[in-house]
């Protein structure tokens, strides 16, 4: 296991800032150990529902936690305001980060994750492992 530690500045996207770093170090198969952070803006789908919920304010990323691959991630984060309202979903592209985001991941070099639409299960990709 390998363990990567990167930091997000003001005004980058979380999702995609994760994504880029993980094309970047060509991650096959990952997840996320920790995160802290404030955001200005989140964008966040919530449980079974197909449309994004925006939300304005200042948050703190509370937690997140999730699977990273270039080849499909699935990232969950609880974000919560200034009176401690908090609030989770999939993290999708529109994040923005406040004044930071320290991001950790964990990297595995003996599997590869892939997400495949599987026949009689769920109607969404999913995570299907393979070893090297």
């Amino acid at each position: 296991m390998k363990a990567y530690t990167f930091r997000l500045k003001p005004g980058q996207d979380l999702f995609d800032s994760i994504e880029a770093f993980i094309a970047d170090k060509k991650i096959e198969a990952g997840c996320v150990l920790s995160s802290v952070g404030s955001l200005t803006h989140a964008t966040l789908r919530l449980a079974n529902r197909s449309a994004y919920n925006e939300y304005e304010g200042h948050f703190e990323i509370v937690s997140m936690t999730g699977t990273v691959s270039m080849n499909g991630s699935h990232i969950h984060v609880s974000i919560s305001d200034g009176d401690g309202v908090t609030i989770g979903g999939h993290l999708v592209s529109g994040c923005k980060i406040y004044t930071t985001a320290e991001i950790v991941l964990a990297v595995f070099d003996d599997v590869v994750y892939k997400r495949e639409l599987l026949e009689n299960d769920s109607g969404y990709e999913e995570l299907v492992v393979y070893r090297k």
